[in-house]
C-alpha cells in the first residue's frame, strides 16, 4: 500500500546573497523549503559557520573558550589567520568590543584600522564586522569602517532603525552588506527591511539579524520569531522577509553562567559542557532558519559542520 506523505507547498523563496569577493566568496540563501526539508524543496547553499575574532583580549571568557586562542588572543590579525589556517574558517566575524563606550571606548579611526588590517591579512575570506549595539558609537565606527575598507565588501552590523539611514547610506556608497538587526520581533524585522529598501539598499546587500540567545536563556523566543519569518517568506510571499538570516551566537552561548561554572559532580566537565551548550544552541538556530551562525569554539564548530553535512546529504 502506497502512503502519500503530505507536503507543504511553498510559494516563496529566500533570496541568494553573495558575501565577500574573489575566490573565497560565500553564497547563502536560495532556500525554497523549510530548513532541511529537502523532500519538499531545495537548499542550494549550505548554512555557513563564521568564527569569532575579538579586536581586544577578552577578560571574562571561560577557560575552555580561551584555550584554543591563547597564543593569538592579543592580535586580531593572528587570531583571524589561525581560524582560517588551523580551523578552516570560511568566514571571520570581527567583534569590535573595544569600541564600547562603557569599556575601552576605542575611537572610530583606530577601530577601522584594525578592521582594515584584518581584512588585508585574510585576503578574500568574507568578514563580518559587528559593533556593540550602541547606536551612536556604532554609527561613528561603522561609517569609518565603510570608508577605510572600501572595496572589501564587508558585512556590517548591527544596523538598527535608529541608525539605518546613516549606515545604510555608507553601505550603499562603499558597497558593503548590511545586517538589519531587530529585537526578536517579526514585525520590527520586516519594518526595518522596508526602511532599508526605501533608503535604496539593494536586496542583495541585506541580511536579517533577528537577535538570538542560547539554550536555557530564551532561545525559544528566537526560534519562534525566526520560524515565523521563514513561514511568512516561504508560504505567504512576504518579499520583505525573504532574506537570509545571521545569528551572532558565540557570545550569547558562552556568557551564560552554566558555560562559566567549574567542573563539578552535578554539571560535569566544564569544557565539554560549554562546547555542547554552543553546539546545541547552534543546531536549534539552524533548524529555525539560520544561514550564517557566528560561533566561538573550534570543537563546537566542527560538531555543527558535521550536522550540516549530515542534514544536507
Amino acid at each position: 500500500m502506497t502512503i502519500d506523505i503530505a507536503k507543504t507547498i511553498y510559494s516563496g523563496k529566500i533570496k541568494d546573497l553573495t558575501l565577500g569577493k574573489g575566490d573565497k566568496t560565500v553564497i547563502i540563501g536560495g532556500e525554497s523549503c523549510y530548513p532541511f526539508y529537502l523532500s519538499e524543496g531545495e537548499m542550494p547553499h549550505k548554512p555557513i559557520v563564521a568564527m569569532e575574532v575579538y579586536d581586544s583580549p577578552p577578560e571574562d571568557w571561560a577557560e575552555a573558550a580561551t584555550e584554543p586562542f591563547s597564543d593569538v588572543i592579543n592580535s586580531p590579525v593572528d587570531w583571524a589567520k589561525k581560524c582560517i589556517v588551523e580551523y578552516n574558517a570560511e568566514m571571520i566575524a570581527l567583534q569590535l568590543v573595544s569600541t564600547d563606550p562603557n569599556g575601552l571606548n576605542r575611537g572610530a579611526v583606530e577601530a577601522a584600522e584594525v578592521v582594515r588590517n584584518v581584512a588585508d591579512a585574510v585576503g578574500d575570506i568574507p568578514i563580518i564586522v559587528w559593533g556593540t549595539a550602541n547606536k551612536e558609537k556604532d554609527t561613528e565606527v561603522l561609517r569609518k569602517v565603510c570608508e577605510l575598507c572600501e572595496g572589501k565588501k564587508l558585512i556590517l552590523g548591527p544596523i538598527e532603525e535608529g541608525n539605518h539611514k546613516k549606515l545604510g547610506a555608507s553601505a550603499i556608497g562603499y558597497h558593503h552588506t548590511v545586517i538589519a538587526s531587530s529585537p526578536i520581533d517579526i514585525n520590527l524585522a520586516k519594518q526595518l527591511n522596508i526602511l532599508m529598501g526605501n533608503l535604496g539598499v539593494p536586496d542583495e546587500q541585506i541580511i536579517i539579524d533577528p537577535t538570538v540567545s542560547s539554550i536555557g536563556y530564551g532561545i525559544e523566543y528566537s526560534y519562534s520569531v525566526m520560524e515565523r519569518i521563514r513561514i511568512a517568506a516561504l508560504t505567504q510571499q512576504d518579499e520583505r522577509l525573504q532574506f537570509p538570516i545571521i545569528c551572532n551566537l558565540g557570545k550569547e552561548a558562552w556568557k551564560i553562567k552554566e558555560a562559566k561554572m567549574p567542573t563539578d559532580d552535578n554539571l560535569g566537565d566544564a569544557r565539554k559542557r560549554g562546547i555542547l551548550i554552543e553546539a546545541i544552541s547552534a543546531a536549534v538556530l539552524l533548524l529555525s532558519g539560520g544561514d550564517v551562525i557566528i560561533m566561538r569554539h573550534p570543537e563546537a564548530v566542527n560538531l555543527i559542520r558535521d550536522i550540516i553535512d549530515e542534514m544536507t546529504m
